[in-house]
């Protein structure tokens, strides 16, 4: 789900929350030990979110946030902030070359640059706090 977060909107707020949960509270990230990303470069994006990125100059950025339920991508095109919210049962997160990840939810994709240890760190902490909260499988009973 594709939206605009610029304006405080309590509609917007109320489906990001249904679909990813409410935010971590604050003993919980700092168990956690932080749930943002740090500063992501996009080399390639699915068609919907290209066409946004590609209206004004600056230099493609996102960054990431954990929820209970989800994961939040948040980028700026021209003045507006756009959030593609993903839950965890809908999120594939691919590892293509040695420095880049995929991020998927259906048919939207945003790949990034990572080409620090602290990104892969936390790459590897979106892919751990999924496994360990994922809802059980039918094979587990």
């Amino acid at each position: 789900m594709l939206l605009n977060i610029s304006y405080n909107r309590s509609k917007t707020k109320e489906k990001i929350d249904k679909e990813v949960g409410k935010p971590f509270t604050l003993l919980a990230r700092m168990k956690l030990n932080g749930t943002g990303s740090p500063k992501l470069h996009i080399t390639d994006t699915s068609i919907d979110i290209h066409n946004l990125l590609v209206l004004d100059n600056n230099a493609n950025t996102c960054n990431v946030e954990m929820r209970p339920k989800g994961i939040i991508v948040m980028f700026r095109s021209l003045l507006e902030t756009y959030a593609l919210v993903i839950p965890y049962y809908k999120l594939h997160l691919y590892k293509g070359k040695a420095e880049e990840y995929s991020i998927y939810r259906d048919h939207s994709k945003i790949k990034v640059k990572a080409d620090t240890p602290a990104i892969h760190k936390y790459f590897k902490k979106i892919l751990d706090y999924k496994a360990d909260n994922a809802l059980t499988q039918v094979g587990d009973l």
